[in-house]
C-alpha cells in the first residue's frame, strides 16, 4: 500500500496526496496514518511543496466525507429508522435517543470526529441524515480535517526519514479507539440481553 501510495504522489504530486486521502475518508482500510507522514515526508525531500500537500490533503478529507454526507442524505431519516429498527436488540427508542444526542452535539460530534480514527469517516453519514445544513457542515469538517492533516503532515516534514514513527504512534491511538468502540458495542448487547425486558421493542 505504501509503494501504491508513493507512486500516485510521485505522478500527481499533491493532488495524489489528496486523492489517497479523499479515497482513505471512503475506504477507511486505506490508512491516513501512512498518507499523510509520507506526504509530509515527500515534501521534505522536494517532491512535492509543503503548503500544497496540506491544502490537497484537506480537500480530500472534505471531497470525502462530502460523498458520504451524500449517502446519509439519500438514505434519509425514515429509511435508516426503518432498516436500524430491524437489527436484532436495537429499539426505535434507541434511534430516538441518538438522533436527540445528534441535535444536542451534532456540531461537537462532526468536528471532533474528525480527529478520531474510524469515526472521523463515519461520523459524515448521520450528519446527512439529519441534514446538518450543508455549509456547517461543511466549515467544520473542513477546520476539523485540516487541524488533523496539518499535524500529521507536519510531523512527517519534520521526521524525514523517521516519517514511520508517526504511523506507529497512530496505529497504536487507532487500536485504541478501536477497543473502547468494541468494548462499548459489548456493553450494549450484555445489558440489552441480560436486562430484564431490555429486550422488548417499542413501535
Amino acid at each position: 500500500m505504501e509503494r501504491w501510495i508513493n507512486s500516485l504522489m510521485d505522478t500527481l504530486g499533491a493532488p495524489g496526496a489528496g486523492i489517497a486521502i479523499a479515497l482513505e475518508n471512503l475506504f477507511p482500510p486505506l490508512p491516513s496514518e501512512v498518507i499523510l507522514p509520507l506526504a509530509g515526508f515527500a515534501s521534505a525531500t522536494g517532491r512535492m511543496n509543503l503548503i500544497a500537500a496540506l491544502l490537497w490533503t484537506t480537500a480530500g478529507s472534505v471531497v470525502g466525507a462530502l460523498a458520504l454526507y451524500g449517502v446519509g442524505a439519500l438514505l434519509g431519516r425514515d429509511r435508516t429508522v426503518s432498516l436500524a429498527a430491524r437489527l436484532p436488540l436495537v429499539k426505535v427508542s434507541d434511534i430516538e435517543r441518538t438522533e436527540a444526542w445528534f441535535g444536542r452535539h451534532g456540531t461537537k460530534a462532526v468536528f471532533f470526529g474528525r480527529m478520531v480514527p474510524i469515526f472521523r469517516s463515519l461520523i459524515s453519514v448521520p450528519a446527512g441524515v439529519e441534514r446538518m445544513r450543508l455549509p456547517v457542515f461543511l466549515a467544520l469538517t473542513t477546520l476539523g480535517s485540516a487541524i488533523w492533516n496539518t499535524v500529521f503532515v507536519l510531523a512527517g516534514y519534520l521526521l524525514g526519514d523517521n516519517w514511520e514513527d508517526v504511523t506507529r504512534y497512530v496505529s497504536m491511538y487507532s487500536k485504541a479507539v478501536l477497543v473502547v468502540a468494541v468494548g462499548a458495542v459489548l456493553v450494549f448487547v450484555a445489558v440489552r440481553l441480560f436486562r430484564p425486558g431490555s429486550g422488548a421493542r417499542r413501535n
